[in-house]
């Protein structure tokens, strides 16, 4: 069953990125770029400075090679376009230029720069090589040495696929990898819990370290290009290099090593799907509105309020809300597909949609009932409602970005999760994704389902003909409490866990003693949070208690109190499964916040890098395969 399980799992993931456009509209799409015929060209000349969008039109000078055909050298620079993307390698610059191929021409947005171990440049490629030129995409081999004299290899590809991405293979002495990129905000997504959002202007470092899981968002242009750094395994550690002062503050470019290939465990059957390679791809999502930004005011709270932002393409696009204390909390924004009906909130990595009415009345664990907080009208006009009256508040920046595609999504349009798919491949993007542990689970009946099945039999006197329906629906809902209560303990458990580790690493490193104190606050709240819920949850022993009480004295009893002790049964036990829900959901709601912070922690002082590394590892682990209860998505 587990087999056929995941592969439905995996079969939904592939769907969303098949499937064709059908209702839902966008805001006003532009007019989509003429495709290119894909190429190489020498230049003949190599240039000083990075090639203005005229000089891809004209070609002055230039020679092309004919597909199929290698070079062992450029008199000039080289020059490759897959069609989306184009990529130039200038001999003097030793980096490769990435542009995108627009409507209105080539658009510059991007370069690589290959660096040593100790973060030092080529000088010049002093070789560049074809070996690669076919249908598929080019590949170019080039080498040179930093000013020292050190030797840097590596190759650079442009393939011929939806995505467009250009990649760097490191070869001898190639450390790191710079993507200058200048960015207003970068995020790096989280796909267990929220976003994290790097806001420059907050941040007076020159450069900061930042959690290395794969994939780096650079929002940049003019909200019309999300630059997205992707690299095979997580020890490629990644740094944010900051410059500019005030408004002009951006994040000018991501430092990413190359790192060392990933060990598999033998006999591991996700380790098999590891991705182990080195490489890094940069690859473009382009279109007027791909991203947006609007502050949110506290006084917002409440208010319905519409976007500057229309959809440019129908998608699962999330929104990130920065909250008063600086954590983010990420929402996907509803979809609606006809004027004045009910809204379709996308599902996650293969589940299905759900459906949201058109009041957005929407109630979880934790923040209860509430007016859904971001939503796009049957036009694809965006909407945000700041919470109110929640533990929950928004302050700050709002970024919106497209993290998926839904059933309605243009083949050719590009998401996070398919440029994910596209350069590391389908197996490593499910390992990389957990997507089978995305998913909830349940096990038993709810109790709040146990009391609507009993009661009603109780009201028609049908307890002695439906004896064997009872009988399974008070084990039922004992299996319920039961799983439950094991999500609570794990996660309480986990907290008290975490609070040895840090314990002992502030002994082992007294001058973190401060990042640690702020880690531990958030861990110690589990405690907190149980010990408010512990009078109400009560045990499963206690749930056992009453279901043998309720055997005895209830079961087969057709007096004319039968009811109305059935009623106090139900009453009482769905008292003790909503505390419970409610007390899972909190306490996922901590690990996650401590998760976060770990990673915010670690941008704003780069000695807690190995502790947040580590703390980020063991809240993945621990909020794997949730609870339906424990609200994992709003």
């Amino acid at each position: 069953m587990r087999t056929k399980r995941w592969t439905l799992v995996v079969f939904g993931l592939a769907l969303l990125c098949l499937a064709s456009p059908r209702v839902l509209r966008g805001g006003d799409a532009p007019s989509p770029a003429p495709r290119l015929v894909a190429g190489v060209w020498d230049t003949g000349t190599p240039a000083a400075e990075a090639l203005p969008p005229a000089a891809f039109e004209a070609k002055a000078g230039w020679t092309q090679i004919a597909t199929d055909q290698t070079a062992e050298s450029f008199k000039g620079d080289a020059v490759v376009t897959n069609g989306r993307r184009w990529m130039v390698l200038r001999k003097q610059a030793a980096a490769a230029d990435v542009y995108a191929a627009n409507a209105d021409g080539a658009v510059w947005r991007g370069r690589l720069v290959p660096l040593s171990p100790s973060g030092e440049p080529a000088a010049r490629w002093e070789r560049m090589a074809l070996i690669e030129n076919t249908k598929g995409g080019a590949v170019l081999n080039v080498a040179g040495k930093t000013e020292k004299g050190a030797s840097l290899a590596l190759k650079f590809a442009l393939r011929r696929d939806e995505t467009g991405a250009a990649e760097a293979d490191p070869g001898p002495g190639a450390g790191r990898l710079r993507i200058e990129c200048p960015s207003e905000f970068v995020v790096l997504p989280d796909f267990f819990a929220d976003d994290i959002v790097i806001n420059p202007r907050k941040l007076p470092l020159a450069q900061v370290e930042v959690p290395s899981e794969n994939f780096v968002l650079h929002l940049a242009g003019k909200q019309n290009s999300i630059a997205m750094c992707v690299f095979e395994n997580r020890q490629q550690d990644a740094k944010l290099l900051l410059s500019g002062e005030g408004d002009k503050r951006a994040v000018a470019a991501s430092d990413i090593a190359f790192g060392e290939p990933a060990k598999e465990t033998p006999g591991s059957a996700r380790d098999a799907k590891a991705p182990a390679g080195r490489r890094i791809w940069l690859a473009l999502l382009e279109g007027p509105k791909i991203w947006h930004t609007r502050e949110v005011q506290t006084a917002d709270a409440g208010k319905i309020m519409p976007l500057e932002w229309k959809m440019p393409m129908p998608a699962q696009w999330r929104l990130d809300f920065t909250r008063p204390d600086g954590l983010v909390d990420s929402w996907e924004m509803l979809l609606q597909e006809k004027a004045d009906g009910d809204y379709v909130k996308p599902g996650w990595l293969g589940s299905g949609p759900g459906g949201v009415p058109k009041d957005r009345k929407r109630w979880t664990t934790v923040l209860g009932s509430f007016p859904y907080p971001c939503w796009s009208d049957a036009d694809g006009q965006a909407y945000i409602q700041p919470l109110k009256d929640k533990p929950l508040s928004f302050q700050g920046p709002l970024v919106v970005y497209p993290i998926n595609h839904v059933k309605q999504t243009p083949l050719d349009a590009s998401t996070v999760v398919s440029v994910v798919r596209n350069t590391l491949g389908v197996g490593p993007c499910e390992y990389i994704l957990d997507v089978e542990n995305q998913q909830s689970r349940n096990q038993g009946r709810a109790t709040c389902s146990t009391r609507d099945t009993l009661v009603p039999i109780y009201k028609r006197g049908a307890q002695k003909a439906e004896r064997a329906k009872i009988e399974k629906t008070l084990d039922e809902a004992l299996v319920f409490v039961k799983y439950i209560r094991s999500r609570i303990t794990r996660y309480v458990d986990f907290c008290h866990k975490m609070r040895e580790y840090l314990a002992e690493q502030k002994k082992a490193r007294p001058e973190l003693a401060e990042p640690i104190a702020d880690l531990d606050k958030f861990a110690q709240q589990a405690d907190a949070r149980f010990a408010a819920r512990e009078k109400d949850i009560k045990t499963p022993e206690h749930v056992a208690a009453m279901n043998e009480e309720f055997r005895k004295n209830i079961l087969d009893d057709t007096g004319p109190k039968a009811l109305e002790k059935c009623t106090a049964y139900a009453k009482a036990l769905v008292v003790i499964g909503g505390s419970q829900d409610e007390l899972a959901g909190e306490c996922r709601w901590v690990v996650k916040a401590l998760r976060q912070r770990a990673g915010i922690l670690m941008a704003l002082d780069a000695r807690v890098a190995p502790l947040a590394t580590e703390i980020r590892a063991r809240t993945q682990e621990v909020l794997r395969s949730p609870a339906g209860h424990e609200g994992a998505r709003h």
